[in-house]
């Protein structure tokens, strides 16, 4: 019997002999730790049944209008021109809202292909966060503070639960993700942070898929074969654990010695992983690949499902371009048309490998905009009150939370802060935000800092 298994089955025993439910707890925090010191990206147990095993988190970067895409507001369409509560000439949407599935969600028709899942989504129509500057929300959205380094939400995930693949990195980030502080570890282990993969087609302009190589520099070594590398890479992994057992304490060596390893079991994995040529045309079609308008996001969206497939925890596409203070009219209809039936095609894709159940998908921008107009054709930030909106992972389908008020101001009902969006999260991923925390600077810190509130309400 090993030491890890030795050490369980004493704390089993002493569990038992004592049943105090506090030393359970501890021993149960105890293996968690033994097992994440053996193995950081190793899968660990949550701290309850979970209704998410993975998460795709698509980020749109710049701050999509909510009263143009998911919270309907007929007031506001007949009080356009009207002076409003923060500014004059109200702007209704100039986009028709329909009622959609069997709920009769209100979706507007800059999505004809994604309010066919209206029956898989829980529409979020009162968040609300703290700054309305995009660098600071966003860091917010993704980090839960807007004034300091910290953790992202992808790298708390995989720092709570590991991967279902060690050969993969657990937290994947595709798209347009310009700030690495968005998907950094901060003070968490450098094994948790987020590993960034080229966008399809981002620089060389190509369609339809290309070489793993053009995803993932440097993935291929031109010079030395498997063998060799071995044997290379055993001298340098030697030396920096003398080092380490040298200093005794040393989070930066530790962390390049996981990330050897891991790059390593990469040169097999990552290419086959990147590799979309075998799925079928259909599938392609489906994401809306080979179109011009969609196929840059459509690729990101595959490979998205394809990671998660594979093993891999969090998967963060990001799409920017939402920023629309002018040219609303054309912004929004370029920006949507690119996202829409590639998000489709995702759920759709999901749905029919039956994954959608254990995958949650996540779709926000950083704050919304505002009901008044700027400059005649666009409109400025919102962070009062705005919608994100989920599918699949346990959350229920067809679901209409929260209300902004009736000119799409401001968050009125079924309230929801980034903490308290952030504590939803873990809470179907199984994790309780409280709970879990990292020691740092002499104090424990955690994703939702002293606060956040689970909205049972949206759990099936």
């Amino acid at each position: 019997m090993n030491t890890l298994q030795t050490r369980r089955s004493a704390l089993r025993t002493l569990s038992s002999g004592f049943g105090s439910l506090a030393f359970a707890a501890m021993a149960t925090e105890e293996a968690r730790a033994a097992e994440a010191k053996a193995n950081p990206l190793a899968a660990k147990r949550p701290h309850f049944a979970p209704k998410a095993k993975n998460v795709i988190f698509l980020s749109m970067g710049g701050a999509p209008s909510h009263v143009d895409t998911f919270d309907y507001k007929p007031q506001l369409i007949k009080d356009t021109g009207k002076a409003g509560k923060y500014g004059p000439n109200l702007l209704g949407s100039p986009w028709k809202f329909s009622q959609h599935g069997q709920s009769g969600l209100w979706i507007s028709s800059l999505f004809p292909n994604l309010s066919k899942h209206a029956d898989d989504m829980t529409l979020l129509r009162g968040m609300h966060c703290d700054q309305p500057n995009h660098s600071q929300a966003s860091m917010q959205t993704h980090t839960g503070s807007f004034q300091f380094v910290r953790p992202s939400m992808g790298a708390w995930t995989l720092y709570g639960l590991g991967t279902e693949n060690v050969d993969l990195p657990g937290f994947m980030v595709l798209g347009e993700a310009r700030s690495a502080i968005n998907f950094g570890n901060a003070f968490l282990p450098a094994v948790y942070q987020g590993t960034k993969v080229t966008p399809p087609g981002a620089s060389q302009g190509r369609r339809g898929g290309g070489g793993s190589s053009e995803l993932f520099p440097n993935i291929k070594n031109p010079l030395l074969n498997s063998g060799s590398q071995r044997v290379q890479l055993d001298l340098v992994q030697q030396l920096n654990k003398n080092k380490l057992k040298r200093d005794q304490h040393q989070p930066q060596v530790e962390g390049v010695i996981q990330s050897y390893e891991l790059a390593f079991r990469m040169q097999t994995t990552m290419p086959e992983l990147l590799n979309t040529s075998e799925e079928t045309e259909a599938t392609k079609k489906l994401y809306g690949i080979g179109d011009d308008a969609t196929d840059s996001f459509g690729q990101q969206c595959l490979m998205a499902r394809r990671m998660i497939e594979s093993g891999v925890r969090f998967v963060e596409v990001s799409h920017g371009g939402w920023d629309h203070h002018s040219n609303l009219r054309e912004g929004m209809e370029t920006q949507s048309g690119q996202i829409d039936k590639p998000i489709a095609g995702l759920l759709s894709d999901l749905k029919r490998r039956n994954m959608l159940k254990d995958t949650l998908v996540i779709w926000a921008g950083e704050f919304g905009r505002t009901p008044h107009a700027q400059g005649g054709d666009g409109r400025d930030h919102n962070n009062k009150g705005y919608t994100t909106w989920m599918a699949g992972g346990g959350v229920k389908g067809g679901f209409s939370y929260g209300a902004t008020d009736e000119h799409g101001y401001e968050a009125v009902e079924g309230r929801l802060h980034i903490h308290d969006w952030h504590a939803t999260i873990l809470h179907l991923l199984g994790l309780n935000h409280e709970q879990l925390t990292y020691r740092h600077a002499g104090r424990n810190f955690r994703l939702t800092d002293v606060h956040g509130e689970v909205a049972r309400e949206i759990i099936a």
